[in-house]
Parts: C-alpha cells; sequence; structure tokens
C-alpha cells in the first residue's frame, strides 16, 4: 500500500525557467527542500504520484518524509503552486525541514461537526464557515491534522470564535499571540479574535418573478384605461 506522506524525490542540477520548464513537459514537478542547516536542495518529483499525495487532505499539514537518493528527510508542505487553468497541474512545491526542538508555524484545516443539532439550525438559522483554517504554532510532534470546531451548542446569531477553540496540547493560534500588546476591558475581545463560524437566519429572498407579474398587471390596467 502506497504511504501518502512518504514522498520520492530526485536531485536536479539544472536551473531556470527553461529547465523547469523541460520538467513539466516530461511529467515532472520541481521542487526545493530548504531550512535547517543544511542548505536548500532542488528536487524534481514524480506529477501524477504527487497529485495522489495532494488529494489526501492530511498531506498539507503532517510531518512528510521527503526521500532523496535513499536518505529520509523530515519537513512539511510549505508552498505549493498550481497552474492557474488546472488544480491538476502543479507548477512548483516547497519543502520545509523541520527541527524536533523548534516551534512552527503551519496553516491547520478546520473540521465542523454538530452542525444538524445546532439550536440555531434547529431554528432555521444557516450556518456560516467564516474560516476555513488557522495557522498555529507548535513543535512538529504536536502538529495536530485538524481542528475540530462543534457547533452543536451554537444559538441563533451567535457564532464561534478563535479564543474559544479547543486546541490540542501544545498548540497555540497565531492570530491571537497580538492580543499581549492590547489593553482589552473585560468581556472585550481583540480585533484579532475573528469569528470562525456563525449562525444566522437566512436573508430574505426577493420575488423577482411576483414583482415582474405585478408589473405587468398594472401596464395592462393603465393601458386599458387609456
Amino acid at each position: 500500500m502506497e504511504n501518502l506522506f512518504e514522498v520520492q524525490a530526485e536531485l536536479r542540477t539544472d536551473e531556470g525557467k527553461g529547465a523547469s520548464r523541460r520538467l513539466r513537459h516530461a511529467g515532472k514537478v520541481p521542487a526545493i527542500i530548504y531550512g535547517g542547516d543544511d542548505a536548500p536542495v532542488s528536487l524534481s518529483l514524480d506529477q501524477n504520484k504527487f497529485i495522489r499525495h495532494l488529494a489526501e487532505e492530511a498531506f498539507y499539514a503532517h510531518i512528510l518524509e521527503i526521500v532523496i537518493d535513499g536518505k529520509k528527510h523530515q519537513a512539511v508542505l510549505k508552498d505549493l503552486q498550481r497552474h492557474p487553468a488546472s488544480d491538476l497541474r502543479i507548477m512548483h512545491a516547497d519543502f520545509l525541514r523541520i527541527d524536533s526542538k523548534h516551534a512552527m508555524t503551519m496553516t491547520i484545516p478546520l473540521h465542523f461537526i454538530g452542525e444538524d443539532v445546532a439550536p440555531g439550525v434547529k431554528e432555521g438559522g444557516l450556518v456560516a464557515h467564516l474560516m476555513t483554517d488557522v495557522e498555529v504554532s507548535c513543535l512538529p510532534k504536536d502538529l495536530p491534522e485538524y481542528i475540530e470546531v462543534d457547533v452543536s451548542a451554537v444559538e441563533m446569531d451567535a457564532s464561534i470564535h478563535l479564543s474559544e477553540l479547543v486546541l490540542p496540547n501544545g498548540v497555540t493560534l497565531t492570530a491571537l499571540s497580538h492580543t499581549q500588546d492590547e489593553h482589552l476591558e473585560e468581556g472585550e475581545r481583540s480585533n484579532y479574535d475573528q469569528s470562525v463560524v456563525s449562525i444566522h437566519a437566512p436573508r430574505a429572498v426577493v420575488e423577482v418573478e411576483d414583482d415582474a407579474e405585478e408589473a405587468a398587471t398594472e401596464g395592462e390596467d393603465e393601458a386599458t384605461e387609456d
């Protein structure tokens, strides 16, 4: 069975736009691994195999094994460039080496649960996902694949903020690190403590067809009077 968190890579020595273009035509993806005490290394990946890796959501927030000439390097996917016309064409990938002793920042997806039983939904409200991911800081060993957001107790016209998320041990939200510089009164929220999800009543739908029929009827009445 294929290990979706182990990426086979080849060293490449040719640089420049022309070399990268030739790699893509050959079904390869130009890539680089950098960070730590070692120098950056240019790589190439098999396009089709890499697409299979990317189909796994956890791949984006997981400690990966980048295998180069049989040697494994622990890293995370730090940046990905897709072709503007097709998500299935990868233009470039950046991998960041990790250090088990130093904290790292990563963007982690949010998973929403309990929406169907939320009081606000039962009253006819609609759930709005105001964020789909958050940036966290933690040691590599504490890196979560996702953060769960429990919406089951959210009332109508209420929301869950960043400060209310339940985080795994050792994980902090980088957005909330700014609050230490602010002087907040009791009960006041920081500008950085944004809403993650909310429930509100649906907006009234304008009955365009009814309006059009009413206007047409008025026109007919005026024509009859004339």
